[in-house]
């Protein structure tokens, strides 16, 4: 078993070695990103379709969200920026999870096989699914990608990932709405960010009280689970 254990350790590190070295080319390239985005502008009524697959696919690189929404803002407006960049984030956050589930999940099973409480925790967490991955949707606390790939580590299902793409679309109007005042791309990128506004501070708020509410979902879920682990029989844990 630890030879088994060894060997999915092995693959799942370089992996994300990989993955890293990939993710830090493609970032390091971040600074051609206006003349992208004129291209994309140049396309017309295809514009926002080309957007959305840039998007999708720039995502589980770890390019920022908030650059990719904001410059949608920049280019669209609110329509249709909110509903392009909704539809892409969601497909770029299944490809990020995916490639987590592909790449190192085996390796955390394996590893939970010999730690039935950590087990435990896990298959109660997949089991709240849908309205656990919302409220992480929507606490500011946690990065896109970085959350998209923790997800694929956990036994939550890609269904209940995607159900919950929703918590998304209060950030994503926000940002749009920004990138859209802004207007100009060449700004967006270059860093350009509009002045504080009551609106991000109620996101913010709004981030935080969902942050607390994971927080104290997952201690009870896990109390639970544990409870259940240690009270039944060593064949059943």
């Amino acid at each position: 078993m630890a030879t088994v254990t060894t060997r999915l350790a092995a693959r799942a590190a370089l992996g994300l070695a990989t993955l890293a070295v990939v993710v830090l080319l493609v970032r390091s390239q971040l600074h051609h990103v206006v003349s992208l985005l004129e291209w994309v502008r140049s396309l017309g009524w295809l514009a926002p379709v080309a957007y959305g697959l840039i998007y999708a696919l720039a995502v589980p690189f770890a390019v920022p969200g908030s650059l990719l929404t904001l410059t949608a803002g920049a280019l669209f407006g609110l329509w249709p920026g909110v509903p392009v960049v909704f539809c892409a984030s969601t497909a770029g956050s299944t490809l990020a999870f995916l490639v987590a589930r592909q790449v190192a999940r085996p390796w955390v099973e394996a590893w939970a096989s010999s730690h039935p409480r950590f087990a435990a925790v896990d298959r109660a967490v997949a089991a709240e699914g849908t309205r656990m991955v919302f409220l992480l949707r929507l606490t500011p606390l946690i990065p896109f990608t970085v959350l998209n790939y923790l997800l694929g580590l956990t036994r939550i299902r890609w269904r209940d990932m995607v159900l919950a793409s929703p918590g998304t679309l209060p950030g994503t109007f926000l940002y749009v709405y920004y990138g859209h005042v802004i207007g100009d791309v060449a700004a967006v990128a270059a860093g350009a960010r509009p002045p504080r506004t009551p609106g991000q501070y109620v996101l913010l708020a709004t981030g935080l009280v969902a942050a607390l509410l994971v927080a104290l979902r997952v201690a009870a879920v896990a109390r639970r689970a544990l409870t259940h682990t240690e009270l039944a029989p060593s064949g059943e844990a």
